[in-house]
């Protein structure tokens, strides 16, 4: 598997836990499990995307605006992440901040998807691909 495939296929989990998440109300114990899941999920991926995918991105003068614009919606979705840890489970504004949240992230997933990735594809040798997958999914199975 090369890198890409790789990081669709985490993408696919969150879209699917955003979805399930959406679906949620109240503070119920489903929401937490699935709130609990996603935020850790998004956490772990954002960091091993940070450095296996834009870090090797961000010297290649075509690449470096797109690797700073991704680590930056990392952040945006960070704070996100933060407002609904501060806001109840059974508040109106909960669900409307996990809306938003699905929005950004699934923005951020298209932006990597159907831009960044064929850009760095034409950065990265075949052998980088396959060796940042890995990096990337080691990564991922220690901190999950």
């Amino acid at each position: 598997m090369n890198i890409f495939e790789q990081i669709r296929k985490d993408h696919d989990t969150q879209r699917d836990l955003l979805d399930k998440l959406v679906k949620t109300s109240g503070d119920t114990e489903k929401r937490n499990e699935i709130y609990t899941c996603l935020k850790k999920e998004l956490e772990i991926h954002a960091d091993a995307e940070e450095r296996h995918f834009y870090k090797p991105l961000i010297s290649n003068d075509m690449m470096q605006e797109k690797a700073r614009h991704g680590i930056a919606e990392h952040h945006e979705i960070d704070e996100l992440i933060e407002q609904l840890d501060e806001t109840d489970y059974d508040s109106s504004a909960w669900l409307k901040i996990a809306k938003q949240l699905k929005e950004k992230v699934e923005h951020h997933l298209e932006d990597e998807e159907h831009k960044f990735f064929q850009l760095a594809g034409k950065v990265f040798t075949e052998k980088e691909k396959t060796s940042l997958a890995k990096e990337y999914t080691n990564y991922m199975e220690q901190n999950l």
